[in-house]
This record gives C-alpha cells, sequence and structure tokens, in this order.
C-alpha cells in the first residue's frame, strides 16, 4: 500500500474513535498504534500531524497525543468579504486577459487522489521509481559540504551551471546557464522576460496546461498553433507569426506534452529559421529528456545546442526523473536577454537553496545516477506497452494514432460527440482518476481527448485494473461504443 493511503486511512480510523476519549484523553502511545494497524512508525507520525492540523489532536512532545477540547460552539461573526471582488477587478477593465487565475488545469495532476483510486493523471514518477535512496544519500552528502548552508553564488553553483551546459550540448557554456526552483519557476521567468503584459505567445495546441496558466496570469494572450506527429507545423507558427506580431513561442520538442511528438528533424532548423525572421525568440520546455524510454532511437539534441543566435531559451528539469520536490532546473540563454532573465530571477526568489544544489550535483556525478536512469529507462517502456495493449484490448473505441518513445503519458482520442469532461467525472466514480483534455487547449478543442499517465501508478498490475475501471466509465458515457 502506498505511504499516503496508509496515513489516510490509519487518520480516519482514528478520527472515527476520538468519541470514545474525554476531552484531554490521552490516546495509545505510538508504539501501540503501530501494533495495533500494523503500520510504520512513519505512518502513526503522519496521521496524529494530520488530525492535529484538523484540531482534533494535540500533541506534546515526550508526553504523547491527546484528544483536543470541543471548539466554542458559538460561531464567530461572518465577516463580509464582497469588497475584495470590486478591488480585485476595478482597475483591470482595460485588460486585455483578465487577471483571475485558473489553476485548474495544474491541480489535476498535482493532488493526490482519494485512498483506492488508480492515479492515471500523476504527472510525476511513483515512490517506488523515484531514487529515494540515491537522493537521501546525496541530501546527506551535501548537507555536510563545507559552506553548504551558506548563499550561493545568486546564478547557481558554477560546477552545477556547468553540468547542465554539458548536457544542452553545443557552444553553450556555464556562464550561459542560471539555476531555477523547478522549470514551472523557470518558464515563469521566460515568459515575463520576454513579454509585456497583453502580448500574444504563440503556444503549441495542444500544450502544458500550466504553461498557459503562467501566460494568462502573466497578462499574455496564448494564440494556439496545431502540432501533429512530427510537431508543431511549420507553416502555421509562420503564419501566426506574421498575423499577431508575437514576439515569443513556447514549444516542447521533445516528446510533448500531452501528445509525446518529437519535432521532426526537418522542422528543427525551419521553426528556429522562422523565429529568427520574426525577430522573435523560441521557449524550448525540455522538461522529460531524462525518461526516454528502453526502445528509443537516438534522441535529437536541444534546439539550443544548434543555435547561434540566441533564439532559444532553454529550459531543463531534473524534477520529472527524480522527484516532485527535488526542485532543480536551469534556465540557458545567450546575449543581453540572460541579464533580464536573471534581474527576474533573483527579484522574484533570490536563489535557488544551497543544500539542494549542493545535493544535485552529489546525485548526478554518482553512479546511482546511471542507474536509475537506466531503470526508469525500461520501466517506462513495460508500462507504456502495458497501457497501449490494454486500451487497444478494452477500449477499441478511444483512437491512439501516436505511441511515443520517451515521457509517461498516452493521449487517446475519443469518439466524436464524447465528452471528456463527462468521462472524467465517471471514470472518477468508477476508481480511477484521469486528465480530461480541453484544458490542454487554449482556444476550442478540435476534438476530445484525454491524457493517461502510466508513471504514477504502483505496477502494470493497476494499469490493467484502471483500463478495466475505465471501460465501465466509457460504458456509462459512451453507450454507443459498445
Amino acid at each position: 500500500m502506498q505511504e499516503r493511503s496508509s496515513v489516510a486511512e490509519l487518520a480516519e480510523q482514528l478520527r472515527r474513535e476520538l468519541n470514545r476519549y474525554p476531552p484531554e484523553g490521552k490516546l495509545p502511545s505510538s508504539r501501540a498504534l503501530v501494533e495495533r494497524f500494523r503500520v510504520s512508525p512513519v505512518t502513526v507520525s503522519r496521521a496524529l500531524a494530520q488530525l492535529a492540523a484538523e484540531g482534533l489532536v494535540v500533541t506534546r512532545p515526550g508526553a504523547g497525543a491527546f484528544r483536543a477540547r470541543p471548539r466554542a460552539t458559538g460561531a464567530p461573526a461572518a465577516g463580509d468579504t464582497s469588497w475584495q471582488e470590486v478591488a480585485l477587478s476595478a482597475d483591470g477593465a482595460a485588460d486585455l486577459v483578465p487577471r483571475s487565475v485558473d489553476a485548474s488545469g495544474v491541480l489535476v495532476s498535482l493532488a493526490a487522489p482519494s485512498p483506492g483510486v488508480i492515479e492515471f493523471n500523476g504527472g510525476y514518477l511513483h515512490p517506488s521509481l523515484q531514487p529515494e535512496r540515491a537522493m537521501a544519500a546525496a541530501l546527506s552528502r551535501a548537507g555536510r559540504r563545507p559552506g553548504a548552508w551558506g548563499r550561493p553564488p545568486m546564478d547557481g553553483l558554477p560546477e552545477l551551471r556547468e553540468w547542465f551546459a554539458r548536457s544542452i550540448g553545443g557552444a553553450v557554456t556555464a556562464a550561459e546557464v542560471l539555476v531555477t526552483a523547478g522549470g514551472q519557476s523557470a518558464l515563469t521567468t521566460a515568459l515575463r522576460a520576454l513579454a509585456p503584459p497583453g502580448a500574444p505567445v504563440l503556444v503549441e495546441s495542444p500544450t502544458y496546461p500550466g504553461m498557459l496558466a503562467i501566460a494568462r496570469a502573466a497578462g499574455l494572450r496564448p494564440v494556439p498553433v496545431p502540432v501533429d506527429a512530427d510537431g508543431v507545423r511549420p507553416a502555421l507558427l509562420a503564419d501566426a507569426f506574421r498575423a499577431t506580431g508575437a514576439r515569443v513561442f513556447v514549444c516542447q520538442p521533445l516528446f510533448q506534452n500531452p501528445t509525446g511528438a518529437v519535432l521532426a528533424p526537418d522542422r528543427r532548423a525551419e521553426v528556429l529559421r522562422i523565429a529568427h525572421g520574426a525577430r522573435a525568440f523560441v521557449v524550448e520546455d525540455d522538461f522529460v529528456r531524462r525518461l526516454v524510454h528502453e526502445d528509443a532511437p537516438p534522441l535529437p539534441r536541444p534546439l539550443a545546442a544548434d543555435d547561434p543566435d540566441g533564439v532559444v531559451v532553454h529550459v531543463g528539469s531534473l524534477t520529472k526523473a527524480t522527484s516532485p520536490s527535488f526542485r532543480v532546473a536551469a534556465l540557458a540563454a545567450r546575449g543581453p536577454v540572460l541579464e533580464r532573465l536573471r534581474a527576474i530571477q533573483v527579484v522574484d526568489t533570490f536563489f535557488v537553496p544551497r543544500p539542494l544544489q549542493e545535493a544535485a550535483l552529489e546525485l548526478v556525478g554518482s553512479p546511482a545516477w546511471p542507474r536509475h536512469l537506466r531503470s526508469v529507462s525500461a520501466e517506462l517502456r513495460v508500462r507504456r506497452d502495458t497501457m497501449t495493449a490494454e486500451l487497444l484490448r478494452g477500449l477499441p473505441e478511444l483512437s491512439l494514432p501516436y505511441v511515443p518513445s520517451g515521457g509517461y503519458h498516452l493521449w487517446p482520442r475519443l469518439p466524436d460527440g464524447a465528452d471528456d469532461l463527462a468521462l472524467t467525472a465517471a471514470a472518477l466514480r468508477a476508481g480511477v482518476a484521469i486528465t480530461p483534455g480541453r484544458p490542454y487547449f487554449s482556444a476550442e478543442p478540435p476534438a476530445a481527448h484525454i491524457r493517461l499517465s502510466f508513471a504514477a501508478v504502483a505496477s502494470t498490475g493497476e494499469i490493467t485494473e484502471g483500463v478495466r475501471r475505465l471501460r465501465a466509465a466509457c460504458d456509462e458515457v459512451l453507450p454507443r461504443a459498445r
């Protein structure tokens, strides 16, 4: 059982039993709870912490856990926050893009599902695939480095910047790299640096909802450019630049999210040529390069490696290949734009905590790192093949024209007339969490899709069971497809 499921179940069990104890009555010891429920001490500690956060339990170091006194029955007078509606929008009448921020497309892959729900909507590796021991050892070694808890260089540790520069390749140097707190932070910095509020920004269609949320939060206007199995379509990209006057194009050339497409070799130079002709930047989100599958052909280099003219602002991250909390990434750029990127990052975050940077250096320099990447590469191929086979066998009405050789998800198209939101709700009732396709489009979707992740589940057995549950959901909302 997953640790978080055990914590939730134990917390619920203790919640139901609290009435057995008087206010300030002492609960059984942690050791007794471990023996009774056959869980780990960490699970007991986290369950009690959850109840304490809810105000149901009070923990006293050295004494144990006690039932909290009931809160006063008289509810405080309700305040009136309606004034905030005016304050938050009164000066935005002339805004081209509303200042409200919709984080739903991001939260769907961040929120943990309820116990018993199979996680086909996850955006990270399952804990069993994460290099937890290697990360723990790296963090331990990093904490003992001289100066590890001091202030790091504002641009990041030189050795870590050098490592990122080598991983990009080409003529990229450490001096052109900034260490950032994860890919999401790097994208935020890039968009704020490259486009003023109200400006258009070209995006792939479909694309990562978190990037669309960043753009809209910055007051930018996302303009879709369709992609196919070979990545963004250059002719449509050129048309979009001419029609909008945009100065930024955000793309994922490798294992695009959500389609899994890889930008074709003959399109790579064309995309750079079109952007250069428009005097525009290409923000390259290279988020999943280290999650290549075992059977993939040799990977193309990042676009930044073949860009001598400073067109590409490159974003690369360690997070997807490690853990959600291992938020270390890099921004790479050439020319005057680097100073603007640096200034915005310093103003927003000062710097990435030095212990985390030191741990990243320890991790990627250890023998465990290549072993981890090989292991994940093999396991993701098995999971991809399992999910693909189960979908073809159990859900033939879903179209799956492209199966990627990297990343962690598939992008099935639903039958014409299907509602992806209705299917998502039905799937959750059936016990499997999936991601609707609608948030991945910045305009009206041309067809209904869902995104299915095979990295966040515990095993291939969960994939088989998840597809079976999805079959039940399809029978509920797509009766004609039976």
